[in-house]
């Protein structure tokens, strides 16, 4: 199975051509925002646009500037430029990630969160000398930051250094204080097609049927990070096993339901719990979207879900079903949260599903 690659080391990105064409045009105006919001679904290849920005502006804008006389027409700098190696090897001096730092000292285990002290690195960035006469910041990602570490990132975009460059990754950008967005140019990148991620799938991948580029690309909605995880985690054979067990509808089968979340709810199988019910939860939200558009344009993942769909969206009502889904999320996460018996709330979630039709 090949490595997926870090956002920091991807040279091409493919797709996303407006969105380069925008910061262009901004760079060869003259005219450069100093703080840029790029927005759009998780997995959608943000950070490695950003990333492909911050290269192209520490390299001088392209190959040592303007090439040929004329204004760069690509974010895109050679492989051999020296930019390249110190920032995949995160050792470029006049470029600073702020991210979730670790909660040890052994770098075991992630915080929730970005908090002040990964951002204070930004302030000892902005009191040196650059290099390259630009200093870049990425915020990967911007939603993250708890409320000191974005008013720290406030301060800091009321009054901007000259030469410098705030590229903040935003999944969420409503999540953002508003006085933050509005001192922002926003870069709107959208969900890939699906061909498209089925070709980059495959190029990951190169040991997956068609079939299953396309139940993956389909799962992925767009977002090339989610169909790669979902392929590495075993989403997909996972999500058979969920839809097997509701194609039984409108009787579960209940000693394979026990089966399958006993497996699933172990206290090893955190990848497993964490993938079953992330698609549960999105496999109710597809079906009240279904039931929103009569089923049009709905491609299956797997044959026989549209029948599915229409069989239990005859069954009961959209609204309770859009009221089902919005308790099974809050399900979930408070059985995170509390560390709850995770087969039992699987049990809760496929037993509400069944009991809707007859409530």
């Amino acid at each position: 199975m090949t490595e997926i690659a870090h956002p920091r080391d991807v040279l091409d990105l493919i797709g996303h051509a407006q969105a380069q064409r925008d910061f262009l045009d901004a760079w060869t105006s003259g005219r450069m925002a100093h703080a840029w919001l790029l927005t759009g679904p998780k997995g959608i290849g943000k950070a490695t646009l950003a990333y492909r920005i911050a290269r192209f502006v520490l390299s001088g804008g392209g190959e040592g500037g303007v090439l040929f006389g004329g204004p760069p027409d690509t974010l895109a700098i050679s492989a051999s430029h020296p930019v390249v190696h110190q920032v995949s090897a995160q050792g470029h001096r006049d470029l600073k990630v702020v991210e979730r730092g670790f909660t040890d000292d052994k770098k075991t285990k992630m915080r929730t969160e970005i908090v002040i002290d990964d951002v204070r690195k930004i302030g000892d960035l902005f009191h040196q000398t650059a290099d390259a006469g630009w200093r870049v910041v990425l915020i990967d990602a911007a939603d993250e930051m708890n409320r000191n570490a974005a008013n720290a990132v406030l301060k800091i975009l009321e009054e901007p250094p000259t030469k410098a460059l705030i590229l903040m990754v935003s999944h969420s950008p409503g999540r953002l204080l508003p006085t933050i967005r509005s001192r922002c140019r926003r870069l709107a990148l959208n969900p890939l097609p699906q061909e498209t991620i089925c070709q980059l799938l495959a190029r990951n991948r190169p040991d997956l049927t068609d079939a299953e580029l396309t139940a993956l690309a389909n799962l992925g909605e767009g977002s090339l990070g989610k169909a790669l995880a979902l392929a590495a985690e075993g989403g997909l054979d996972l999500y058979r096993d969920l839809i097997g067990l509701l194609s039984a509808l409108p009787r579960l089968d209940v000693p394979a339901l026990h089966g399958f979340a006993e497996r699933v709810g172990k206290n090893d199988a955190d990848t497993a719990w964490r993938t079953v019910t992330e698609l549960t939860v999105w496999w109710l939200a597809r079906l009240v979207r279904a039931g929103g558009r009569q089923g049009r344009g709905m491609a299956e993942v797997v044959p026989g879900e549209a029948a599915l769909m229409a069989r239990l969206l005859a069954a009961a009502s959209l609204d309770r079903w859009l009221d089902l889904w919005e308790k099974t999320g809050a399900l979930f996460a408070r059985t995170d949260a509390v560390n709850l018996d995770r087969k039992q709330a699987l049990l809760t979630a496929f037993l509400a599903v069944e009991r809707l039709p007859r409530a």
